[in-house]
């Protein structure tokens, strides 16, 4: 059965969006420093809680919630000899301050960098 350009246009951006992120960072090596993470933002919902669908400008705030795609070592304690690891973990949702992580962009796709200190929440 032969495919349309357009048909074979859908089926690789569906690929493309599921590509590994995990792949994706660790073909890159981008590797969070000290008590930083590499946090996935997560869009939030176009509906609102009675069910009315809500356009795009209306929801053009900076999310608050994502996935943690990558975790440095830890930061050093006060005496700088021993390493206290991070009470996140990959694949934690987490909610974070909305100001407090820095936006990167890698390859169109955005990331936030934020410190330990930035979450203030593990959803489970």
């Amino acid at each position: 059965m032969k495919s349309t350009p357009k048909e074979r246009k859908i089926l690789a951006s569906v690929c493309v969006y599921f590509v590994d992120v995990n792949w994706l960072l660790h073909s890159m090596k981008l590797k969070p420093l000290s008590d930083r993470v590499i946090i996935e933002p997560m869009t939030a919902e176009n509906k609102s809680k009675g069910g009315i669908i809500l356009p795009e400008t209306a929801s053009k705030e900076r999310p608050e919630k994502g996935k943690v795609v990558a975790v440095g070592p830890g930061k050093f304690d006060e005496d700088g000899e021993k390493r206290i690891p991070l009470s996140v973990k990959k694949g934690d949702i987490v909610l974070f301050t909305k100001y407090g992580p820095n936006e990167v962009k890698i390859d169109g796709k955005e990331y936030l960098i934020a410190r330990e200190e930035d979450i203030l929440a593990i959803i489970e």
